[in-house]
């Protein structure tokens, strides 16, 4: 049986997309207005690497970036690091519907791309990322569930406009396989 490694492209994309989560989670951050809840870039970096490079990177980038922004604030709080993990690893699985790579990321795949990032921003952090925080943490239920709302909806704003930005503007730089005719 061959064993099928992750390819040295996407080791650097993991390194590089998890060091941008970081910086941007812990230094461009913005409260919200509700406590421990941040408007955040973050994410459309962390949606855009995952959306080129699969479930693997999404998945790790995810999990670094969150774990060392949480390192230096002087705690881990896993259940958002296991919500942004798990959101990085539900926008990788279509990174073949996407064609961002191949430079074919159209109009209709980029409505496609926002539809998948808002049910994934609902599932991580209006359900998931709560319930955790309940679980692990015994948190209030009414305080945990507004800030998954509000980072769910946040983040999901933030994707829609820069995450979609970033697509688009990366796909751009990419040639689309038989655009070449030889003269």
């Amino acid at each position: 049986m061959e064993r099928k490694l992750v390819p040295v492209r996407t080791v650097v994309a993991i390194g590089i997309g998890a060091a941008l989560v970081f910086v941007l989670m812990r230094f461009v951050a913005i409260p919200s207005g509700v406590p421990n809840t941040n408007f955040n870039v973050a994410c459309a970096v962390l949606t855009v690497f995952a959306a080129i490079f699969g479930p693997v990177a999404g998945f790790l980038i995810g999990f670094i970036g969150h774990t060392l922004t949480d390192l230096t604030w002087g705690g881990v709080w896993w259940s958002w690091v296991i919500a942004d993990a798990l959101y990085g690893l539900f926008i990788g699985f279509f990174v073949k519907v996407y064609k961002i790579e191949e430079g074919a990321f159209t109009l209709s795949k980029g409505i496609l791309f926002n539809i998948v990032q808002v049910l994934a921003n609902a599932i991580v952090w209006v359900a998931l990322a709560p319930t955790l925080d309940i679980l692990i943490y015994q948190e209030p239920a009414d305080k945990v569930y507004l800030q998954g709302l509000v980072a769910g909806g946040l983040n999901s704003a933030v994707v829609l406009i820069l995450g979609s930005i970033l697509a688009f503007g990366y796909t751009r730089t990419k040639v689309k396989a038989g655009s070449l005719k030889a003269d």
